[in-house]
């Protein structure tokens, strides 16, 4: 785990914190994958979230994801779009969730 979080740092995050995001990415990943079909998480782990981007502003983590998601899937695994939807948004979630807790960051209420 980080020492203490510096914000600053964050802006240049593989340097000064790869090790606590790989962390982050892969807990969501296992949390995900004990709950829903592990063929649309490795889709998801692999087709999205491979380019997705974390960063920290204004006090809060998010991932910035990259365009057309639900495109990127589409003839890897076979999955509604709403389903999809859904399971990707609780994916940002947890890695959110993750990131706050594997950089020992209180998140705002």
């Amino acid at each position: 785990m980080a020492d203490e979080f510096d914000p600053e740092k964050f802006e240049d995050k593989y340097a000064h914190y790869f090790n606590e995001l790989q962390r982050a990415y892969k807990n969501a990943f296992n949390q995900m994958n004990d709950r829903y079909d592990s063929e649309l998480i490795h889709g998801i782990d692999q087709t999205v979230l491979n380019e997705s981007e974390p960063f920290y502003e204004d006090g809060e983590f998010r991932i910035e994801l990259p365009e057309n998601p639900r495109e990127r899937i589409r003839g890897a695994v076979a999955v509604d779009d709403e389903t999809f939807e859904e399971t990707l948004e609780e994916y940002v979630e947890r890695i959110e969730s993750e990131l706050y807790r594997t950089l020992g960051v209180d998140r705002p209420e």
